[in-house]
């Protein structure tokens, strides 16, 4: 799993070194199956319940899930990049929203907590503490700043198979969650809203977006709980 992480990891930088005003999110796309190709690996991604790219590449209002297109990035822009990859039978997976070029100072913010939301959870991996304690650092990293934690959709256990039991909420649900054991691969991944936390299902079967129509950013790292420090696989 470092292995698939890595590979993850460096597609993501790949990616973040190529985000312009002008380039399409095709093209990142297809930056990332090349490289990930080139590793000896397979995208998680592509053809995954009939997903038709590589990548995830979600700009401004959108989520998660944005299906790469002859879109082309924008002065202002913000994009989220999910990549996943296996690599000898296991998966890594991550997600960096970046800025396309001189972004807003709101939009600068919105990047920053949720990077921030991320890393509050990771101090709440530890041996024994619950899935309520890494939800709830999320929510309340998230909710002080005044933004929405996405509810519809959460994070995941990982590893054989890229989405995994058990369900890694960024917000408190009933009851304390599972209790974390070492040896657990978790996607920890905040999707945090400029407005609302409610959000809408597009008609590609894929796209998800603010219901308001405000920007969202997405940042997610695979995670090994250990017996010490938790270690994040895709750093």
């Amino acid at each position: 799993m470092r292995r698939a992480g890595k590979i993850v990891k460096d597609a993501l930088e790949l990616v973040r070194e190529s985000v312009k005003p002008g380039i399409t999110t095709r093209a990142l796309d297809k930056l990332a199956y090349d490289y990930i190709i080139l590793q000896g690996a397979r995208p998680s991604f592509l053809h995954y319940n009939g997903y038709p790219a590589s990548i995830c590449a979600s700009v401004n209002e959108v989520v998660v899930h944005g299906i790469p297109s002859s879109r082309k990035l924008e002065e202002g822009d913000i994009v989220s990049i999910d990549i996943g990859a296996e690599k000898d039978g296991f998966h890594g997976d991550a997600a960096r929203t970046f800025a396309v070029g001189e972004i807003s100072a709101e939009a600068k913010r919105l990047i920053e907590v949720t990077e921030q939301c991320f890393f509050k959870a990771v101090e709440q991996m530890t041996e024994g503490n619950r899935l309520s304690d890494v939800a709830r650092a999320v929510q309340t990293a998230a909710e002080s700043n005044g933004y929405g934690v996405v509810r519809a959709l959460t994070g995941h256990g990982i590893g054989r198979s890229m989405h995994e039991d058990p369900q890694v909420p960024n917000f408190v649900t009933a009851g304390l969650g599972m209790r974390l054991r070492a040896g657990m691969t978790l996607a920890v991944e905040p999707m945090i809203n400029q407005g609302t936390w409610d959000v809408k299902f597009l008609s590609d079967g894929w796209s998800v977006v603010t219901a308001d129509g405000k920007l969202s950013a997405h940042y997610e790292n695979t995670v090994a709980v250990t017996a010490g420090k938790p270690e994040i696989l895709t750093l």
